[in-house]
């Protein structure tokens, strides 16, 4: 850091304020760096990429860091908030009268389903739910409508939690859904993340609000400005309608998940769930609820309705939700237990591709022992620096042949989904990305049935009629330009 004391210090005398203030930047720089290397980071390659970026650029590293970088203060507040977690999860589980998996005579493919839930449930996932009906929608057309419908006809209460709900037509149109269903007397709770609010419906949510709406961004406007927390979005996508019919995925709310946006065709992913894991996706819901409106919700048991599964229900799933409340982020454990668990193959959708170490490691090994693993992945950038991250490692993943990467060239896919073995199905909001491992609150449906890894295969089968494979020659090929956008990328990803 000493050498670019001069440069910093030029033109300046030291009886002048400007030049203690340099002085004191430099010496608070040099803290931070300490406190990074001893106290804040445990990811040798993020710490070092931010002790990269605060000696080269001091004053404004230690801006950029103060911003998006630090952990202390955020690891803080977010410890207060599983707490309460914990306590409410306590609490309501003993209204729930949940949920274990009955003891009973298993086949071995029911004992390693329970092991493998197990072992999610012990990472902080959700307990694990039997006699479930299951729905997978690959297109928004389908999934709106058939959601659009179960709102209308609900009749005690709606809960939503989404990242985006943008102002257009079937932005509105839910909004309308919601505004009716208020005046009707049905209790609807609104929830979208302070970002993801900044072009959403706000007339419409004003009348939402008027009609008696409860609403509630996570993480407030002001907070999202002045604190660290600015980088922390809650990204899961969750609706609940009656407790008896619960939603997960993928699609934002807005034309452009119907693929009427500037990226065209949108392929996504969400399931429909109907059963005793919709009480999970409530719940999940009720703990994000009152840390961010700071409003008590009642222990009713209205919020966790009788249901008398169907015969035909017998789909068996669970609910993942990770973020950075956790010690050790469950989405992760469920990608790498997933992967771990693959004896065929492994098929995943994901529109960011920044694995960390641990699970590309994961996924080359499965590769090597024969698993087959492919990896669908946009040909186009929504984010361009997070594209060219992805490209970059991409290209670490094909280098030996033992994982095959294809550029989706029909539209974007923001798809979210891993099955593995066409019987382990994952349908979520996490991407394979440090982003949704380390900052963001995520939920995936972890979804145990053939049938449903059935229809992922078909769906990803087909995805490949529409992809081009990025190959070793391509890779290597890359231009000079695109190999510097590739570097400036990786190393950003560095500093999640």
């Amino acid at each position: 850091m000493m050498l670019f004391l001069p440069s910093l210090l030029s033109g300046l005398t030291t009886g002048t304020l400007s030049y203690w203030l340099v002085i004191l930047i430099l010496i608070v720089n040099f803290i931070f760096i300490m406190a990074l290397i001893f106290m804040e980071r445990a990811d040798p390659r993020s710490t070092i990429s931010w002790i990269l970026v605060l000696i080269l650029v001091p004053i404004i590293g230690f801006i950029v860091y103060l911003f998006i970088g630090q952990t202390v203060y955020r690891s803080h507040q977010f410890k207060l908030k599983k707490k309460d977690d914990d306590k409410l999860l306590a609490t309501k589980n003993e209204i729930i009268g949940l949920l274990k998996t009955k003891e009973k005579d298993k086949s071995d493919e029911d004992i390693e389903i329970y092991q493998m839930s197990e072992a999610f449930m012990k990472a902080g996932g959700s307990f694990y739910t039997e006699e479930n009906a299951v729905e997978l929608f690959t297109e928004g057309e389908k999934k709106f409508k058939r959601m659009f419908d179960d709102l209308r006809k609900a009749e005690k209460f709606i809960h939503i939690e989404y990242y985006i709900i943008r102002n257009d037509k079937l932005s509105n149109e839910f909004m309308d859904i919601l505004i009716e269903k208020v005046k009707a007397g049905v209790e609807v709770r609104l929830m979208i993340d302070a970002v993801g609010n900044n072009k959403g419906p706000k007339k419409k949510l004003v009348e939402f609000q008027k009609a008696g709406g409860e609403f509630t961004t996570f993480h407030k406007t002001i907070t999202v400005l002045l604190s660290p927390k600015k980088n922390n979005r809650n990204h899961r996508k969750i609706a609940v309608i009656d407790g008896i019919v619960g939603y997960v995925g993928g699609f934002n709310i807005g034309d452009e998940y119907l693929g009427k946006g500037p990226l065209g065709y949108w392929r996504d992913s969400a399931v429909r769930v109907e059963g005793i894991g919709v009480y999970t996706m409530n719940l999940r819901f009720m703990m994000d609820w009152e840390y961010a409106s700071h409003k008590e919700l009642p222990l009713d048991k209205k919020y966790y309705p009788p249901i008398l599964p169907e015969k035909t229900w017998t789909e068996k799933m669970q609910l993942i939700s990770g973020g950075p409340d956790t010690i050790r982020n469950p989405i992760q454990t469920e990608y790498l237990k997933l992967i771990n668990a693959a004896k065929k193959s492994i098929y995943i959708h994901t529109p960011y591709l920044i694995p960390d170490t641990t699970i590309r490691d994961a996924l080359i090994l499965a590769g090597y022992s024969g698993v087959d693993v492919r990896i669908i992945i946009p040909d186009k950038p929504d984010h361009p620096f997070v594209y060219w991250a992805g490209l970059a490692f991409a290209g670490q993943l094909i280098k030996d042949g033992s994982v095959r990467v294809y550029n989706y060239n029909r539209g974007f896919v923001h798809s979210k989904t891993m099955v593995v073995d066409g019987k382990y199905c994952s349908v979520g909001s996490a991407n394979f990305d440090e982003r949704s491992l380390k900052l963001n609150f995520e939920t995936n449906a972890v979804v145990y049935s053939e049938k449903i890894g059935t229809e992922m295969i078909d769906a990803f089968m087909d995805d490949l009629k529409y992809c081009t494979e990025y190959t070793e020659e391509m890779y290597d090929k890359r231009s000079l330009w695109l190999r510097f956008k590739m570097g400036i990328s990786r190393l950003a990803a560095g500093l999640l």
